[in-house]
């Protein structure tokens, strides 16, 4: 049977490292300390002013192209997934293909999803190579939230850090397996950038500076997180979705090897592999050193995790992810 497979994984990010204590010396008043126990993120990357989600994409895919010996004029889809692209228009795939110089006979698109976005990647590049249409995709998953948060708002700027990664995936006989997609938008507004867009777009009133209730300063062109409510979110959905997948797949968690959650935060993992019962020897973080970085976070963990030896040939894993939209999914796969 004709399978999507992993071939390689490879990320990029900025060098611009921003630590706990250098927040904690801007805003001594936001106890980073308190912060760090519910994040669980230490240090994060953030873009330079000049440094965009397209150039940590081609450094990414640069890197995958060398690592898995693979010629640009082999690739035949390149997805992007962002939520940061360069313009309005055009995509940041079409401007990707040229800096890579991929064959002009590539298919290539943006998805506008976040941290659900690599699993609804993945989904698209399967459905490409099963089908037969297509043997070699590209899938980039990059986002420079940094553009989009406040440094005055604790929340987002002390969790949030910025990354691309870049996957190969070609035809073989074993890998991706089971999915399940969600969404629900009528919880759209619980983790938004409400100004900018056609439906509010940019003036002096989306650009003006206000105080929520806790002192944080935001605009409306910059990410509002109702992270009580994201939460409640996760603990809802989540559970449900990582057994259905579970179930359609005619297998348990007891037979997965490894278990890798978008890196939503500490608060947010810990209570999945409580709830779900999964043992610390089948799971794996980054969050420390990375933060959470959007739609990069699963792919990242693959890596990480490959490299630290928790990740080994013919190993079955859960991937789930979740999060803007409110969206979220869950994939099996074998490695």
């Amino acid at each position: 049977m004709r399978r999507a497979r992993i071939h390689g994984v490879e990320y990029s990010l900025p060098r611009r490292v921003v630590t706990n204590d250098e927040i904690a010396t801007a805003h001594p008043q936001w106890k980073m300390a308190q912060v760090a126990r519910r994040t669980g993120v230490l240090q994060r990357h953030f873009a330079a002013s000049n440094e965009t989600a397209l150039d940590l994409s081609h450094e990414a895919c640069r890197l995958l192209l060398e690592a898995t010996g693979t010629s640009p004029d082999r690739v035949e889809a390149l997805i992007v997934c962002t939520q940061t692209p360069d313009f309005v228009m055009p995509p940041n795939a079409c401007l990707l293909q040229d800096r890579l110089g991929l064959a002009k006979n590539v298919a290539a698109f943006d998805l506008t999803l976040a941290c659900s976005g690599y699993i609804y990647g993945l989904f698209l590049a399967k459905a490409l190579i099963e089908s037969g249409a297509l043997e070699t995709v590209i899938l980039v998953t990059a986002d420079t939230y940094s553009r989009l948060i406040s440094a005055d708002d604790r929340g987002p700027y002390a969790l949030f850090g910025d990354g691309a990664a870049a996957t190969l995936l070609v035809a073989g006989e074993t890998g991706l397996g089971e999915f399940v997609l969600g969404t629900d938008g009528s919880l759209g507004s619980a983790f938004s950038v409400p100004g900018g867009g056609a439906r509010n777009p940019r003036s002096e009133s989306t650009s003006h500076l206000a105080a929520d209730r806790n002192g944080n300063l935001r605009s409306q062109e910059h990410i509002h997180m109702d992270g009580p409510g994201v939460l409640a979110f996760v603990q809802r959905e989540v559970p449900g979705a990582v057994d259905c997948v579970l179930k359609k797949a005619g297998t348990s968690l007891s037979a997965v090897d490894l278990v890798l959650f978008h890196q939503a935060s500490q608060v947010a993992l810990d209570y999945l592999e409580e709830v779900l019962g999964i043992p610390p020897a089948k799971t794996f973080r980054n969050l420390e050193r990375v933060g959470n970085t959007v739609s990069a976070s699963l792919p990242m963990l693959l890596s990480d995790a490959r490299r630290a030896g928790r990740l080994k040939d013919g190993d079955l894993v859960l991937l789930v992810g979740f999060g803007v939209g409110l969206s979220w999914g869950a994939c099996l796969l074998e490695w």
